[in-house]
């Protein structure tokens, strides 16, 4: 491959002339923005431990009231693209969020998109266009973009969640505000009762329901439920995963990131491939390592960790009498948009 021509090739008055016009030569930047083979990726494997996270949520608590944060976070930055960004891959943000018992994180909505993974605690709520959602552990909860939603809290220990937002695309496409808004009246209705068997959707005189996110909540008890059951039905089935999607059209639960669940058999590891998108993972139950470029991450309950994309994985579960549950959240519904999704066996390059 030839070598292109640098900048400081050109002659000095030449390069203030382009800048004086907001002019850039292409040639010496090219490589970097259109390099051979595998994209430039600013993502690095990174590992966020609960017990490190934990005290000092509980810490910012005692810190900070509600009143003054509006929603109290400790955001899970990756250092590839510095913390003061805030993301932890180029589509993706996460944050660990804290609610105390009597607490009302106030009613806002946001461009945008959100999830709610619930960790640990029992007693919040959150109010999504007036739909009451309990939160219990391993619960995945949808915020989507435009919708109003608040939390509460009417129990008597924290509650704490992990946030999962597209923040950094919304912002990088300069479309990223939010408006505030009351207290919501609560309606009747929830769409995880609604929804609660797998090929079994509401249909009142036999019609379908026109909404774009019928459901809100998903119980972590039906998802594991789901996990459970594909294991005992298939044996000898190697990867055990199941998607959140829209019950009525079979899509992605929301439009720009995925979300999955995934069940390690005891002693099990398992190796996947190269994809395009970047990755998160988080320990809903049991232990599991997360090995990548050189990198062992040991995931204990509630830790998490991001991935780069077009990466291998392996995922190992140690327990020899315990399987392992892990959250996995990715950006491939956009990628798949794009046009740009890729999965790569064998790590070479495969155009889409």
């Amino acid at each position: 491959m030839n070598d292109l021509g640098r900048l400081e090739d050109l002659p000095a008055d030449y390069v203030a002339a382009l800048r004086e016009r907001n002019l850039v030569p292409l040639w010496p930047s090219l490589r970097g923005v259109l390099p051979p083979q595998i994209p430039t990726r600013q993502t690095k494997p990174t590992h966020w431990a609960y017990a490190d996270i934990k005290p000092l949520l509980l810490k910012a608590g005692e810190l900070t009231p509600i009143e003054k944060a509006e929603r109290r976070v400790l955001v899970l930055a990756n250092p590839g693209h510095t913390l003061e960004k805030m993301q932890a891959s180029a589509a993706l943000y996460l944050g660990m969020q804290l609610l105390l018992p009597g607490e009302w994180a106030p009613s806002h909505r946001h461009t945008p998109n959100a999830v709610r993974m619930v960790v640990e605690g029992e007693g919040a709520w959150t109010t999504v266009d007036g739909e009451k959602c309990p939160m219990s552990r391993g619960d995945l909860i949808l915020t989507p973009t435009g919708r109003w939603h608040e939390h509460g809290h009417d129990g008597t220990e924290p509650v704490i969640w992990l946030d999962v937002l597209d923040l950094p695309l919304m912002y990088y496409l300069e479309v990223s505000y939010h408006l505030n808004g009351g207290r919501q009246d609560v309606k009747p209705g929830r769409g995880d009762r609604a929804y609660s068997r797998a090929g079994v959707v509401p249909t009142p005189v036999f019609g379908r329901a026109g909404q774009r996110y019928p459901m809100l909540r998903y119980p972590w008890a039906d998802a594991k439920a789901a996990l459970l059951s594909i294991a005992e039905d298939q044996p000898a089935l190697g990867h055990v995963q199941v998607t959140y999607t829209n019950p009525e059209t079979g899509e992605d639960a929301e439009n720009v990131l995925g979300f999955h669940a995934l069940m390690l058999r005891p002693g099990q590891a398992l190796t996947l491939p190269a994809r395009s998108p970047a990755c998160v993972y988080h320990a809903i139950e049991g232990r599991a390592r997360v090995s990548v470029q050189g990198h062992d991450f040991d995931l204990k309950e509630a830790d998490t960790c991001c991935i780069p994309g077009y990466t291998p994985t392996t995922l190992v579960n140690a327990s020899a009498s315990e399987p392992a549950f892990l959250f996995v959240a990715d950006e491939s519904p956009l990628h798949r948009k794009l046009g740009v999704y890729e999965v790569r066996p064998d790590n070479q390059p495969q155009m889409p």
